[in-house]
């Protein structure tokens, strides 16, 4: 069920974005316009069903590590991986002292982890262990597919922006005047579509995620301690991350002004306290050994 609603928000997504396209295409540039918007998003949908995981990663400036190069994450996602009953997925890190993590993918078997260098640094064993196994979590019910095609969309949606900004630029005359409105229009029509997109990324997502993360790794403490370093991090040192891949993030990477109010994350205070009711469900002997 879970699967099937994660396809249909997809699909859902794609439309949009076709359907956007094709009147910003028909605001700058008439019959002809449109035609080549179309042209452009079905472009578009093509490399976001297909890359979006990598697009992700390389938005994220996200690189691929070896066993050798990071030993104890990698055993951790693979001990995660094995109890959660999907393939391990690679790993990935960002070179960043904010601690942070997301996961990618089309599907389980094409998974993929990332976590910046400050999560390395900052967090004792238990606490990456609830972080990794939280994004395993997201592998394992599919949210990653529609979180990274997201993420293509809303990058996308920012290009188009930019053009109708060098369209503004370089308008005239009596045809131009029309492109030059529809640039106009764009500056806000913009942001409120890639807003409405991550959006579309239900924050209920990151409590299932939490949950059963909790469940894989056999306790919830190690992620609710986590997650209040992280929150405390990040306000001190928000991240340079691109507002189109944020909502990939196990907490907001940006707080304050319009990144606050529009956040595709729900509290995390609410968060932690969701996995303290957790604790009593759990027993010594469900923990998942990570040695």
């Amino acid at each position: 069920m879970n699967q099937l609603w994660n396809m249909t928000k997809t699909t859902l997504l794609l439309a949009m974005l076709t359907a956007f396209f094709v009147v910003v295409g028909g605001l700058l540039g008439g019959t002809n316009g449109m035609i080549i918007a179309l042209v452009f998003a079905t472009a578009i949908n093509i490399a976001a069903w297909w890359f979006s995981d990598k697009m992700a990663l390389k938005m994220s400036r996200a690189h691929e590590v070896t066993p050798q190069e990071a030993p104890e994450l990698h055993r951790l996602v693979d001990v995660l991986a094995k109890r959660a009953g999907i393939p391990k997925p690679s790993v990935h890190l960002i070179d960043s002292p904010t601690p942070n993590a997301f996961a990618t993918g089309r599907s389980p078997a094409k998974g993929a982890v990332a976590a910046t260098t400050g999560l390395m640094q900052m967090l004792n064993r238990d606490e990456l262990a609830g972080v990794m196994a939280h994004e395993i979590a997201h592998i394992k019910n599919r949210d990653t597919l529609i979180s990274s095609i997201a993420a293509t969309l809303a990058g996308a949606i920012s290009m188009i922006a930019d053009m109708a900004i060098w369209s503004m630029i370089f308008g005239g005359g009596d045809e131009e005047e029309g492109a030059g409105a529809g640039g106009f229009l764009m500056l806000f029509l913009a942001p409120i579509a890639a807003l409405i997109i991550q959006m579309a990324i239900s924050r209920s997502r990151e409590f299932v995620a939490d949950a059963e993360g909790a469940r894989i790794l056999g306790d919830p403490q190690p992620l609710a301690d986590a997650l209040r370093k992280l929150e405390i991090s990040v306000k001190q040192r928000p991240m340079d991350v691109s507002p189109a891949t944020s909502h990939l993030y196990i907490v907001n990477p940006v707080f304050g002004g319009m990144a606050g109010l529009f956040s595709t994350h729900p509290a995390t205070e609410k968060r932690i306290a969701r996995l303290q009711e957790m604790r009593s469900q759990f027993k010594p002997e469900m923990r998942a050994s990570t040695s």
